[in-house]
């Protein structure tokens, strides 16, 4: 699977964990250097608090594009860490 956002691919593997028909791809499959996070925080009942990142990518900025569990549920484990996308980021296989 492949994360892309304004022409680059922003994350990479073919070990993304599907929960709720979103891909959460493992933390050493994003491309760092496009990520940063932000203060935004909010909370799922069963997996827990969620942080964001911003999406930096040819000069552009989508802000809380990206989130993930950083202490996710005993329910959640298996993506603790793990990143997933919306607003804009395409998914693709």
């Amino acid at each position: 699977m492949k994360a892309i956002w304004n022409g680059e691919v922003i994350a990479e593997s073919d070990e993304t964990v599907v929960v709720e028909g979103n891909h959460y791809f493992p933390p050493s499959s994003i491309k760092q250097e496009y990520f940063k996070e932000t203060d935004t925080h909010t909370h799922c009942p069963w997996k827990g608090q969620a942080s964001y990142y911003s999406l930096e990518v040819n000069g552009e900025e989508n802000k809380d594009a990206a989130w993930y569990y950083p202490n996710a549920s005993e329910l959640a484990k298996n993506i603790e860490n793990y990143v997933a996308f919306w607003n804009g980021v395409k998914v693709e296989s």
